[in-house]
């Protein structure tokens, strides 16, 4: 049976989350299962590919998006196997912390697709055979934690520190992590002998010059709005955009937003402090919104999410900074 199965796991439901997960089990094992990451995967993706990979039987890990930096020195480090072509390889299609459809190649049949993420839920996974979205877990390496439990499987001490990684990379160094994450992370490291330096040196990268030029030039077209004594930030780029907004925040701006121009499409990074996040700001859900009114791609997590597609880009980073203003305004008149 087609269509949203098992769409979306709350909480304490844990009957539930044993069934939908046992089901996928299940319909992996059966193989082949092609593996398709969203573009420029980052270590929480490719970990997770790796996983499945290591799991279930005949496994091709798909990245015709590429690979940011930090996962190719995973990939390279621990010897993972990707097909980068446009191709797409034969298999029953597993997709992975990938927050929507947009963010695949064109032409995919998600009719028979198994979808796991954990970023903000969304409807345009409805043709999805299996659609299990969690935005209760800071990494989909969790998620994939528990499916390979499910399928008795033993982790070697590569799988661990590549879930390890990704849980690192994806929590900012345990700055968003939950009580749950560092309860899976404790446990990777007890039950396989591993340590955390371990996994940050799978992905400690060098910041090169060209990123660092990039910092610097993202600062000096920077442009700022104060809401109350909060400070939304946004600009424009070439490239490097999440580094951009990591060093914004470090200048001192709550929520930044920074958008890069490429011919006709446009790619835009967003970023939040903690605080922001606990004051209630959803950044994926934000950018979501944005990328359903405009007919382009977005979503992600509270406190890091990301838009692509076709259109200016100015306007698009225009129309994320008057939502967030709002945001922030309705936050604080609700608070009063």
């Amino acid at each position: 049976m087609h269509g949203i199965f098992g769409i979306y796991f709350i909480v304490g439901h844990h009957s539930a989350l044993r069934y939908v997960l046992s089901s996928i089990v299940e319909e992996l094992s059966k193989g082949p299962t092609k593996v398709v990451l969203h573009g420029n995967a980052d270590p929480d993706a490719i970990a997770s590919a790796f996983v499945v990979q290591s799991a279930f039987p005949d496994v091709v890990i798909w990245t015709p998006g590429g690979i940011d930096r930090m996962g190719k020195v995973m990939t390279k480090t621990l010897g993972i196997e990707t097909v980068e072509g446009p191709d797409e390889p034969p298999g029953r299609l597993l997709v992975l912390d990938t927050s929507g459809p947009e963010q695949l190649p064109e032409g995919i049949d998600l009719k028979d697709a198994i979808v796991i993420d954990h970023h903000a839920r969304n409807d345009r996974w409805s043709e999805a055979m299996y659609y299990y979205c969690d935005d209760g877990k800071s990494s989909c390496a969790e998620i994939v934690y528990e499916l390979v439990k499910l399928a008795g499987m033993k982790m070697t001490r590569e799988v661990a520190l590549a879930l390890m990684a990704g849980i690192i990379t994806d929590t900012g160094m345990f700055k968003f992590a939950k009580p749950a994450t560092l309860r899976v992370f404790s446990e990777l490291m007890e039950q396989n002998g591993t340590q955390i330096d371990e996994a940050t040196g799978l992905v400690s990268i060098d910041v090169d010059t060209s990123e660092k030029i990039s910092q610097l030039r993202g600062a000096q077209r920077l442009k700022y709005w104060k809401v109350g004594d909060k400070i939304i930030a946004a600009s424009q780029g070439s490239a490097f955009e999440a580094s951009v907004c990591k060093a914004l925040i470090g200048l001192g701006a709550d929520i930044v937003f920074v958008g890069s121009q490429r011919g006709n499409m446009f790619r835009i990074s967003a970023r939040a402090t903690q605080a922001m996040v606990r004051r209630g700001v959803h950044l994926g859900k934000l950018l979501g919104g944005i990328g359903t009114e405009t007919t382009n791609g977005g979503g992600g997590h509270p406190g890091a999410a990301g838009i692509t597609g076709m259109g200016d880009v100015e306007a698009i980073l225009n129309i994320s900074v008057d939502n967030a203003m709002k945001l922030l305004r309705n936050l604080d008149s609700s608070r009063d």
